[in-house]
């Protein structure tokens, strides 16, 4: 096959990915005008009542599920690693803590529910990790660190991530703080207390290693890792994967980002109307990247000064970043290599192009 047939191939593969990835009709429909409590609550009867599996078992587990989920788009026999980005894989469960573990975005501790089928089994906020950084994340509040120290992982890699010397939190690597954040926010909204499980809140506290109130924090920090990292493709096809395959619900915040501005931000007592921030309002039409396919540099046309320009590799890690100036509207990419997803952003709205680096 061909170098440019190979492409085309991989083209192919992605946009059916990016096409298909679509909510069911209707799916938000019963939350639509609504805010505050009524808004919490409409979102909890809509993703709750899912399909639950069990942690570790000969059937169908969490193991099988994030196999699939979290799958590393360039070698399907491996895994990524949440907070480090590295590629694992996939047969090596535990395998005596040399291989890779499974880490509660929610610190199950948090409420005290561990590994219960459920609550505790929720694919939607469990992701792989190795078992060294496991441990140093173990429960955790996630907040911005002012007395930084590197998380290395089991293999002795710097992750990324960090955690504070002078108090007990975390701050994963950039490219998932904003992943982080809509789970954490999910799991606020999927678990109210209304069943057999904990009522999870969500907190401005730091909370110490030994409280297992069912709270979780820090609020304020993940609405600004929420805002300042996007969803992108990566976290898209997630969600489709475990609503489409598994638990047959979603996670609201991938799909309606600005959700969160209603429940806990600058929106709060605003009825939420279900549309989508931005990119209708954007002129897409008259936007356009070149050369595509590109081997060098990208140029990018019909966007306003200051516009910010993010390109994410295939995993969802944001490999550059960019503003266009009045002299500068042409991006250097001869250090890249394969395809990935490029999102301009101009105030609150929002174009993602697929871009092919040869």
């Amino acid at each position: 096959m061909t170098l440019k047939s190979n492409y085309l191939s991989l083209i192919s593969l992605f946009f059916f990915t990016v096409i298909t990835a679509q909510i069911p009709n209707g799916y938000y429909n019963s939350a639509k005008n609504l805010s505050d409590n009524n808004l919490k609550s409409a979102l909890n009867q809509i993703i709750g009542n899912h399909i639950e599996y069990s942690y570790t078992s000969s059937d169908t587990d969490v193991w099988d599920i994030l196999k699939e989920t979290d799958r590393d788009p360039n070698n399907t026999n491996n895994v990524i690693l949440i907070y480090s980005g590295i590629s694992i894989n996939a047969s090596q469960e535990y395998n005596n803590a040399n291989g890779w573990t499974r880490e509660h975005i929610w610190a199950k501790s948090r409420g005290d529910f561990g590994t219960v089928t459920g609550i505790g089994t929720d694919v939607h906020a469990i992701r792989p990790l190795d078992n060294t950084t496991n441990s140093e994340r173990n429960n955790r509040s996630f907040n911005n660190c002012s007395n930084c120290l590197d998380v290395i992982d089991k293999w002795g890699n710097v992750t990324g991530s960090k955690k504070d010397a002078t108090d007990w939190s975390f701050e994963p690597r950039d490219e998932v703080k904003g992943d982080v954040a809509r789970m954490i926010f999910y799991m606020a909204i999927r678990y109210e207390g209304l069943d057999s499980y904990p009522n999870l809140e969500l907190t401005e506290s730091i909370l110490p290693q030994s409280d297992n109130q069912p709270i979780h924090g820090v609020l304020s920090t993940l609405l600004t890792w929420h805002r300042n990292d996007p969803v992108n493709d990566w976290e898209k096809n997630r969600n489709d994967i475990i609503y489409n395959s598994y638990q047959r619900n979603r996670n609201p915040f991938i799909d309606f980002p600005e959700l969160a501005e209603h429940l806990w931000g600058t929106k709060i007592g605003v009825n939420w109307t279900g549309e989508t921030l931005g990119i209708e309002n954007f002129d897409e039409v008259s936007f356009s990247i070149y050369p595509n396919p590109s081997s060098n540099v990208i140029n990018i046309k019909g966007v306003a000064l200051g516009t910010k320009v993010e390109i994410y590799d295939a995993i969802g890690r944001k490999v550059l970043s960019s503003k266009i100036g009045v002299n500068n509207n042409t991006i250097d990419v001869s250090e890249l290599k394969g395809i990935y997803t490029v999102n301009i952003l101009s105030q609150e709205k929002r174009i993602t192009k697929i871009l092919v680096v040869k």
